[in-house]
């Protein structure tokens, strides 16, 4: 594919609009590109950029959420922030994967066809990235919305159904705003919503640790595998946000071909990593001295009244930053599926499922039990790919075909084997079967983890997909290109 020239009009392939050069990817305006190739004289941007993109949806009430639940569970403070510390290292691997993008300029849900085969991609962005990214849709939504719950009661409004409805689709609606945008508002509006949201999480964090408990450990103190256990599902529960992250590149698919890799790995993964620690470690520390399993209600009596609105709005905003980019991706998903909608229609789509889902989550099951039960079950899904996307990453030493990539017909250089790259499908499949039988969740249990005691989901579901990844690509004989044209 020839780079168009700045005042250049082109046609997608992928969204079927005109796009006029420079105009493609500007703040303010519904972004134009689908998962069709960047071309270079439309890439900008520096790997700076990425911090903020990635710290304004982590800066979030899910994070409070996920550190009390760990205190809940029956971790003392230390081993709870040192189960957030480890859980959060798997932003590393956010990173790797945000590094392929502008290696080739489109987004991950076309990259991973390097990994899967242009139609054996499609099943795996099916069931393994769209899928998952409703599902989150429904769970941001649910956190956003039960907040906004309490905003709506503080204003002297009665909170019945009908108006619960309403404030629902008022958070969707407002984050779907952002989504249909795209890109560029995305980079531009989250340096200072980041800003902002750190400010008022960090005053948060002064009335809690004038609360917290430094030496706080539970009544009966966990030993021997009860402990191990529980520390391993609690790090599952950590680890799979930035596990579920394999959709990174879509964000730093816009900068320049030249932009250091380790640059854009380093950026993304700190701007997961340094917010989700300081804010899921304000949970645990919270969890210290409040009844956690009421996280908001909690919080707010250790507040003054003044700050209680300015602290909800801002955790309001915080979980439709997150949403916001999870329904971005969810839109290029079934793009890449062949759903043949432009990006914004696609996202509105998903919008709907999700909002479906988040009635369910909010009018009929409990919320903390919906996160604890997700976010486990996820990493027996998402830890396998992020795993072996990684291994592709590194093991092509981010080389790829963007145009290659693109080409969906047989004659692409990735079509491999009946359209089907069978090491990549093969050793996914594989590690969440895997991690399937390991998995210790109260809504499933699996056959090995029922018998050892333990939730083994997260180490078995990555080592097992990597192993059977490389094994087999090293048996797949295959003319796959490793350099970018």
């Amino acid at each position: 594919m020839a780079p168009t020239t700045a005042n250049s009009r082109t046609e997608s392939p992928e969204t079927g609009s005109l796009e006029t050069g420079s105009t493609a990817d500007l703040a303010g305006r519904v972004e134009s590109h689908g998962i069709d190739v960047i071309p270079d004289s439309e890439r900008h941007g520096r790997a700076r950029d990425l911090f903020a993109v990635w710290a304004a949806p982590n800066v979030s009430y899910l994070a409070l959420v996920v550190g009390g639940a760990l205190i809940l569970m029956g971790l003392t403070l230390w081993q709870a922030l040192a189960v957030i510390v480890a859980g959060n290292l798997f932003s590393v691997l956010t990173g790797i994967v945000a590094a392929s993008g502008p290696a080739s300029g489109t987004p991950s849900e076309v990259i991973t066809r390097a990994i899967f085969g242009i139609r054996g991609n499609r099943v795996n962005i099916l069931v393994t990235s769209w899928f998952i990214s409703v599902c989150y849709l429904a769970l941001n939504w649910a956190a956003a919305s039960y907040t906004a719950f309490s905003l709506v009661a503080r204003m002297g409004i009665d909170v019945t159904t009908p108006v619960q409805i309403g404030v629902i689709l008022a958070v969707a609606a407002l984050t779907l705003v952002i989504s249909v945008y795209g890109h560029a508002t995305i980079v531009r509006l989250y340096q200072p919503l980041a800003v902002t949201l750190t400010l008022v999480f960090v005053v948060m964090a002064g009335f809690v640790l004038a609360e917290a408990n430094w030496s706080y450990r539970p009544e009966s103190a966990l030993h021997g595998i009860d402990l191990w256990a529980t520390a391993l599902a609690g790090l599952t529960i950590v680890a799979s946000a930035p596990l579920s992250y394999t959709n990174s590149a879509d964000f730093s698919r816009y900068l320049p071909r030249t932009t250091s890799p380790v640059a854009v790995a380093a950026w993304t993964a700190l701007g997961a990593f340094v917010p989700s620690v300081l804010f899921t470690g304000l949970g645990a520390l919270a969890g210290t001295a409040l009844d956690m399993t009421d996280p908001q209600a909690a919080l707010e009596t250790i507040v003054p009244p003044w700050f209680t609105p300015i602290f909800l709005i801002a955790v309001i905003f915080g979980t439709i930053a997150n949403n916001a980019m999870t329904a971005y991706s969810s839109g290029l998903a079934l793009q890449s599926v062949g759903l043949r909608l432009r990006r914004s229609r696609s996202v509105l789509l998903d919008g709907s499922i999700g909002v479906a889902l988040t009635l369910y989550a909010l009018l009929v099951s409990n919320f903390l039990d919906t996160v604890n039960n997700m976010m486990q079950l996820v990493v027996t899904v998402m830890g396998p790919v992020m795993a072996v996307y990684v291994a592709d990453v590194l093991r092509r030493r981010n080389r790829y075909d963007g145009p290659g990539l693109s080409d969906e017909s047989r004659t692409s250089p990735y079509w491999f084997t009946g359209g089907i790259n069978w090491a990549g499908t093969i050793a996914v499949f594989a590690g969440i079967a895997a991690a399937g039988l390991c998995v210790d969740a109260e809504i499933y249990t699996g056959v090995i983890a029922r018998a050892v005691g333990v939730d083994l989901s997260l180490p078995v579901g990555l080592l097992v997909s990597v192993g059977l990844y490389i094994a087999l690509m090293r048996m797949y004989r295959t003319s796959t290109p490793l350099v970018t044209r």
